[in-house]
């Protein structure tokens, strides 16, 4: 990837993640990023305080949801932006691995870039196997129904932002990823996945992984979103 002016903007969702979003935005190389948007979907601790003081553009809104967020930030995004990276709060992910996302996009070989965290090297314990089962399932139904392979369905991705707009968006809580994964298919974009790491969170609670629920949710809710997508 070619060094210059940064023209890609980094999403990081954020819900009560006051102990680790400082350390995570601190990991961050600089010049990478043109805008970095954490955005706050309704945290009762300090999140968004930590996130403006250590640099990001705040966006806040009361509604929960992972998809909530992201549709929010996508409004604060500028025009002239090239990619959006989306990537978690909780630094499992490495902010520096960006980089390998962002190059197929602007190099003009990919629309959408997907970390894959299967094929990545994997901390003991950061993927658990009631995830690595939803995942090898909701990738087989993908398959399946539309005839494309994806590996993962790792939120660590970079995608085209006008490719991103077209796309019309709506899911609002769990089904976010999965839905962008299988637009882009119905869409004809250029896909790819790279490799990328994938750790144990350093700080916080897991909100969906480390809860049986809060998992069977959103594992019914990610299948039954990948069936309905399929009739339009």
């Amino acid at each position: 990837m070619e060094t210059g002016k940064a023209t890609a903007a980094l999403v990081i969702p954020a819900l009560n993640e006051e102990a680790v979003i400082g350390q995570t935005l601190a990991r961050i190389p600089a010049g990478l990023f043109a805008l970095v948007i954490v955005a706050d979907n309704g945290s009762t601790d300090r999140t968004s305080e930590v996130a403006r003081k250590a640099g990001a553009l705040v966006v806040r809104t009361e509604e929960r949801g992972y998809g909530a967020a992201c549709l929010l930030a996508m409004a604060a995004i500028p025009d002239d932006i090239e990619a959006v990276v989306f990537m978690q709060a909780d630094g499992s992910e490495d902010p520096a691995e960006a980089v390998h996302l962002l190059s197929p996009v602007y190099d003009g070989r990919a629309d959408l870039v997907l970390g894959s965290r299967v094929t990545g090297i994997v901390e003991n314990g950061a993927l658990l196997p009631h995830q690595r089962c939803g995942n090898w399932l909701a990738t087989k139904l993908i398959w399946w129904i539309y005839g494309f392979r994806y590996t993962d369905l790792g939120p660590f991705r970079a995608i085209r932002w006008t490719a991103l707009r077209r796309m019309g968006m709506r899911d609002r809580n769990y089904g976010w990823t999965v839905e962008m994964q299988v637009r882009a298919v119905q869409q004809g974009l250029r896909v790819m996945e790279v490799p990328v790491s994938y750790a144990v969170r350093r700080a916080g609670e897991n909100k969906v992984s480390g809860n049986l629920k809060a998992s069977i949710l959103a594992g019914v809710k990610i299948l039954w979103l990948v069936g309905r997508l399929a009739k339009g």
